[in-house]
């Protein structure tokens, strides 16, 4: 286990490395103060921009942690953030081409539009709470998350690109990629010794029984059973496949596909530290409606 983690840590590091020094150089550069204007009376916009975002990014609900965290203890609102939150874990570019390669291009354009369409949906609902404390203040308070939100203690400070040239400012990026890394790797490591349990257990044959087209019940199964089990995006696409060729409805397929990203038991594990439980039970209420309702639409249409 323990070098199955290692390798998991290392092989995510080339995305979560860039976020890390993303979310320090934002606090350290002064330029969270103007993130923060910049979405200040436009959330609809801010929503829909943060949904389109997230479904062509590259990352997924770990290696952007740092920079939503980061975004969180700035002063972004939670609506955008839970919209880019959800929508990003599903698809990216290189995802498209492997799922059209693997479940055809049909399949891979649905899945992209269902990660816009749960990046709105999560986005709009969220911003109906936006006046509740535990919304104003998603980040939990302890130690670890608490001190992503030291620079903005302060005045903000005047932007600056080049935080290398001013002390001050290379004290608050040290503290902040610092704090974040702690914070990524107290997520990451326990994350993936679950991942590596449920991989030395999981057998593709065990759900094709229970999601096929003759049950009513495939796709909410897809959903509440199958998602805890999806362990990776690219490894799911030919576990799906399997599944479909035993039966799997392409329904409960994307629902599978669409909430695994989102609430498997390795991301939901790594995105608990950060938020407050309330904000953590509505990321994971709109993450399973969405994805019911993506696989039920998908159903209709195919």
């Amino acid at each position: 286990m323990a070098r199955f983690v290692v390798f998991g840590l290392v092989s995510v590091a080339p995305l979560v490395v860039p976020g890390i020094v993303l979310a320090a150089w934002i606090m350290a550069s002064g330029a969270d103060a103007h993130i923060v204007r910049a979405f200040e009376g436009q959330v609809a916009y801010s929503i829909i921009a943060a949904a389109a975002v997230g479904a062509i990014t590259p990352v997924c609900g770990i290696t952007v942690l740092p920079l939503m965290a980061g975004l969180l203890a700035a002063g972004i609102p939670l609506a955008p953030i839970m919209a880019f939150w959800l929508s990003s874990p599903i698809t990216d570019p290189a995802m498209l081409a492997a799922t059209a390669a693997t479940l055809g291009f049909g399949f891979a354009a649905g899945k992209t539009v269902a990660a816009f369409g749960l990046g709105l949906w999560g986005g709009s609902v969220t911003s109906i709470f936006a006046r509740q404390d535990w919304a104003t203040a998603p980040l939990r308070r302890n130690r670890i998350v608490g001190r992503l939100s030291q620079k903005t203690c302060g005045a903000p400070l005047p932007f600056e690109a080049q935080v290398w040239t001013d002390p001050g400012r290379r004290e608050v990026f040290r503290q902040n990629f610092v704090s974040t890394t702690r914070l990524i790797l107290i997520c990451l490591i326990p994350a993936f010794a679950a991942e590596y349990a449920l991989n030395a257990t999981l057998k593709p044959e065990a759900l094709s029984a229970y999601v096929g087209d003759d049950v009513w019940w495939a796709i909410p199964f897809a959903v509440f059973v199958g998602a805890p089990a999806y362990l990776d995006g690219y490894a799911a696409l030919p576990l799906t496949r399997s599944l479909m060729d035993h039966g799997m409805s392409p329904g409960a397929a994307m629902a599978f596909l669409v909430s695994g990203g989102v609430v498997s038991i390795w991301g939901a594990m790594a995105i608990f530290p950060v938020l407050r439980l309330k904000p953590f039970l509505l990321y994971l209420a709109l993450a399973i409606s969405g994805s019911l309702i993506a696989g039920y639409l998908f159903d209709s249409i195919v």
